[in-house]
C-alpha cells in the first residue's frame, strides 16, 4: 500500500522553500498531495485555480514529480485526509517562530484524527527566511523576486502588474 501525505498550504505564491519541503517529503512518502487551501475569508494574490496551476507547473521539474498531485480543498483538513487515505500531514518549519503555531495545529489535528501523523520538515538553509508573505511584499514594491520563486511564478506576478 502506497503511503500518501498531504502538504497543505495557501501557496500564495509557491516558493522555492515550498518546493524544497515537497522534495524532502517525496523522500519519505510514496505520494504527496499538495493541498491548496481555499479560504473565502482570506484575500489572496492569486485565485485558487492560479495557485493550483502555479504549484503544478513549479513542481513538474522536481525529482519525483510523477508522485505529486495538486488539489484545492475547502473545509476541515482532517476530513480530507480521511477521505484520501492520507497517513500524514507535511508541514514546513523555517524558523523557531513557526513551531508554536504548527505545534498547536498538530495537536488539534491529532485530537480530531488520532491516526493522522504530522511530520515537520525543514527546508534547506538557503530557504529558511523565504515566505510567501515576503515575496508578496517585495512584489508589491516592485522588487525582484526571481531568487525566491520559480520562473513561472515570476511571470505570473509580472502579469498581475500589467493593466
Amino acid at each position: 500500500m502506497a503511503t500518501l501525505a498531504l502538504y497543505p498550504g495557501t501557496f500564495d505564491p509557491v516558493t522555492y522553500g515550498h518546493l524544497d519541503v515537497l522534495e524532502r517529503a517525496l523522500k519519505v512518502f510514496d505520494e504527496v498531495e499538495v493541498t491548496v487551501a481555499v479560504n473565502a475569508s482570506k484575500k489572496t494574490l492569486f485565485s485558487t485555480e492560479d495557485r493550483v496551476g502555479l504549484v503544478q507547473a513549479s513542481a513538474a521539474d522536481i525529482e519525483g514529480a510523477e508522485r505529486v498531485r495538486v488539489t484545492a480543498f475547502e473545509g476541515l483538513l482532517v476530513d480530507h485526509a480521511r477521505a484520501t487515505g492520507a497517513v500524514a500531514l507535511v508541514r514546513g518549519l523555517r524558523q523557531v517562530s513557526d513551531f508554536d503555531y504548527e505545534f498547536r495545529m498538530a495537536l488539534a489535528n491529532r485530537r480530531l484524527f488520532p491516526e493522522l501523523q504530522t511530520v515537520f520538515l525543514m527546508p534547506a538553509e538557503a530557504h529558511t527566511f523565504v515566505a510567501a508573505s515576503i515575496v508578496r511584499e517585495i512584489h508589491h514594491w516592485g522588487g525582484d523576486v526571481a531568487s525566491f520563486v520559480p520562473p513561472v511564478v515570476v511571470e505570473a506576478l509580472a502579469r498581475l502588474r500589467r493593466p
